[in-house]
């Protein structure tokens, strides 16, 4: 949690930590950057007293960058493989959020089959990311077993998403007008057969991770959101639902089917790291709730993609508009703006890393020790490619 009592601590000089390393007192170390998928592909720059962080920067630069700015200068089709890569865990919000700023700005229609593919799509996605985060918070506290059956169970997804889009990471299915093809013949079987086999590794998850003495004892009280932060940080998604806040894009401003199924807020009471993995871990069991619902309304007939026209001189009328989607970290947002030509103008991007992973993870992580930040670190659900955007 953060620090009250700062006695002990340096003191702030034009609202800076006087830090005189030379006294032997502080010492500066550097976590980071690796690559385990999750947060690593950002430094923290740490200086501690002892074994408790009393000052922390985040740095970026590590990892491929620069979207925004790569996207005003190609054609609106060649953009959907760049976008993917802003958040690979989850690459599917970004073709959706993309395709659909499109849709609106050019005036096209999606079919109602592809709106049902679509949000399956995004669900799938969803169950996978929440996967991969759970093995990376398990593996910040040393529980590699943990790790290994998320990453496998998310690999039977993997196993869908290629089944569906020929991809097994990068998809480039959701297109403007609706996707590039329909789900294969006797598709709903074998996303039954993998939604059997997730909920059966979450209920061991559940007494190997949340029911371990030294996971709570690690996890509770560590990097406590309370609610009078979330505005202050723009905190999202989860981490501010663990807070206590009725917040999620999916039901507060429905989009593609997401207005025709059940679904409900899921809300903690203290968003420290413990509640944060718990309600993620109640998410992912409503995920599969989610698309067993899909597979039922699913249409069986009909077109999954409208004509468009050719996509190499494809002129999109001046406007702009702004489409935003319920991500696995939070609220998502893209920002389009167009002048009628056959590129975007602006594209902005908002993922919910760049306010997590810097201002609000530098404030958390300040007495907090040493071994408990990779914990801290992952809890917050980060992708930093949002930040390098």
């Amino acid at each position: 949690m953060i620090n009250t009592d700062r006695s002990k601590y340096p003191k702030k000089i034009d609202g800076k930590p006087e830090i005189d390393l030379d006294s032997g007192k502080y010492l500066k170390i550097w976590q980071g950057p690796q690559h385990p998928g999750v947060t690593g592909n950002m430094a923290l720059e740490l200086t501690i007293c002892g074994d408790e962080v009393v000052e922390c920067k985040t740095h970026v630069g590590y990892l491929h960058r620069g979207f925004e700015k790569l996207m005003e200068q190609r054609k609106f089709i060649q953009n959907f493989p760049i976008v993917c890569r802003i958040c690979v865990p989850e690459p599917d919000t970004n073709e959706y959020l993309y395709a659909t700023a499109i849709e609106e700005l050019g005036g096209i229609k999606v079919p109602e089959r592809a709106l049902w593919i679509r949000t399956l799509n995004l669900e799938l996605s969803r169950l996978g990311s929440f996967l991969m985060q759970v093995g990376g918070q398990a593996g910040a506290f040393g529980m590699g077993t943990v790790t290994q059956w998320s990453i496998t169970h998310r690999d039977y997804i993997l196993d869908l998403f290629e089944e569906m889009t020929g991809g097994r990471v990068y998809h480039m299915y959701m297109l403007p007008g609706g996707v590039r093809a329909p789900l294969p013949e006797g598709f709903e079987d074998r996303v039954e057969a993998v939604l059997k086999k997730t909920e059966k590794i979450l209920s061991d998850i559940e007494k190997v991770l949340l029911n371990n003495a030294v996971f709570k004892g690690r996890a509770m009280g560590l990097g406590i959101i309370t609610p009078d932060m979330v505005d202050k940080y723009g905190v999202v998604g989860p981490n501010a639902r663990a807070a206590g806040l009725k917040r999620d894009v999916r039901i507060d401003t429905p989009y593609e089917k997401y207005g025709e199924l059940d679904l409900k807020y899921i809300t903690g009471t203290k968003s420290d790291a413990y509640e944060r993995t718990l309600v993620r871990f109640q998410e992912m069991f409503q995920s599969i709730s989610i698309i067993r619902q899909i597979m039922k309304k699913m249409p069986e007939k009909g077109p999954f993609y409208v004509k468009t026209p050719n996509v190499l001189y494809w002129k999109i009328p001046a406007g702009e508009t702004y489409k935003k989607a319920e991500a696995t970290r939070g609220e998502y947002g893209y920002y389009v703006v167009t002048d009628g030509s056959d590129k975007p103008r602006r594209v902005c991007v908002r993922g919910p890393s760049y306010t997590h992973a810097i201002a609000l993870l530098q404030d958390l992580i300040v007495n907090v020790d040493i071994a408990d930040v990779p914990g801290l670190m992952t809890s917050l659900h980060t992708c930093p490619p949002e930040i390098e955007r």
